[in-house]
């Protein structure tokens, strides 16, 4: 299995991710990782600091002349702002904060985090409660997406909603060779037509000081059939990328791929019909309702996850009612740096979330210490896919 955990705080020295459990000889790259990052710096309608946050990163552990050692890895995304601006409010040795936050902003984590940890600040809950802790899980979503590929696996994602302007087109599924395409859009998405009416809206909020929420779908081609599993409860891998997703700051819904849609039709007009393929001896659908996944387990077509992000809580000109937590007046929220959106952004970090699931399941299906054993189990398992029980055994 594939682990990972974070540390660090939004405008702390820095962020460290540790991932456990890639297997030895898988190449890596500093800028591969970094190639990531600036992804998720993409879109407009973010703030000015996607242009001072640059994510300078240092390769600490697990990785020894470009390739992949077996053991844990540890990657350092340093803060360039930490010494002009932050390093005295965030320092960790003994002192006085400058500035003490005590109006709580609705939606985000702060008087709920203040009362749980019996804390005055609010600083001392919004620095890790922030989106800025997702680039330690692009970090490590870009190993998950480098070990994927060695499977013939891809991952990738486009903006299907910003607002209240959606992509009802019907477009084909965004593949592999598209993906330049969308990240090359101001927004992310497929179609120049809704982007302009994106865009449009955006700018509509920005010039009243409001936020936009909005979706992504995220793609994934090539995903081997039986990942996850039917047994237990935790062991179902959609339940695994909706828990994936939906921990992802300001996510408030997931679906599995027509989600929603599907309970509004008859069983007949809901389900992906199975055919049988004489000339190549495989099983095929001309659907994929489903997203890829039946009781808990890939079934081997494009797996589709859509992921819904509410408007963010942090607002250029704050208007949200809240309580000064020290006088307990009626006053408005503080004002912290913030984007009109983060959506085109929240796509990668979800493409990312979806890549560690699936690398964890790929791991544990096929195992393998190096990535010359995975793949070799992986050839093994496809070569006897569709064969009988008879004739496996």
């Amino acid at each position: 299995m594939l682990r990972f955990l974070t540390a660090g705080e939004s405008h702390g020295k820095g962020l460290v991710v540790v991932v456990e459990g890639l297997p030895a000889g898988l190449a890596i790259t500093e800028a591969e990782i970094q190639g990531e990052l600036a992804r998720r710096r993409l879109g407009y309608g973010r703030g000015p600091r996607m242009r001072f946050e640059a994510d300078a990163i240092t390769l600490l552990t697990g990785i020894r002349h470009g390739r992949t050692l077996g053991s844990p890895i540890a990657i350092e995304i340093l803060n360039s702002e930490w010494e002009k601006k932050w390093e005295e409010e965030m320092s960790p040795h003994p002192g006085t904060p400058s500035k003490v936050l005590t109006q709580p902003r609705p939606g985000h984590a702060d008087l709920t985090g203040m009362l749980k940890y019996g804390f005055e600040d609010a600083r001392d809950v919004l620095e890790r409660a922030s989106a800025r802790e997702t680039a330690a899980r692009v970090a490590a979503g870009s190993l998950a997406k480098a070990l994927l590929a060695q499977l013939g696996v891809e991952v990738l994602s486009h903006v299907t909603q910003l607002g209240s302007v959606e992509l009802t087109l019907d477009v084909p599924l965004p593949t592999g060779r598209d993906l330049e395409r969308i990240d090359e859009s101001s927004v992310r998405c497929v179609s120049s037509e809704v982007e302009a009416l994106m865009v449009a809206e955006i700018k509509a909020a920005a010039k009243v000081g409001d936020s936009l929420g909005g979706a992504c779908e995220v793609i994934a081609h090539g995903v081997p059939v039986g990942l996850g599993s039917h047994v237990h409860w935790d062991r179902r891998i959609d339940g695994m990328i909706a828990q994936a997703l939906m921990s992802i700051q300001a996510i408030k819904a997931v679906a599995i791929g027509d989600g929603v849609e599907v309970s509004h039709r008859r069983g007949s007009e809901a389900h992906d019909a199975i055919y049988w393929n004489e000339d190549s001896g495989e099983y095929y659908r001309t659907t994929d309702r489903a997203g890829g996944i039946e009781g808990g387990m890939t079934t081997g077509a494009p797996l589709t996850a859509t992921a819904w992000m509410k408007p963010l809580a942090s607002l250029n000109r704050p208007t949200l009612a809240t309580v000064d937590t020290k006088s307990k007046e009626s006053v408005v929220s503080f004002k912290e740096r913030t984007d009109v959106t983060a959506v085109p952004a929240m796509g990668v970090v979800a493409e990312s979330m979806v890549a560690i699931v699936l690398a964890s399941e790929s791991l544990r299906k096929f195992g393998g210490d190096s990535v010359a054993e995975l793949v070799r189990n992986h050839e093994s398992f496809k070569k006897h896919l569709h064969e009988t029980p008879s004739a496996i055994s």
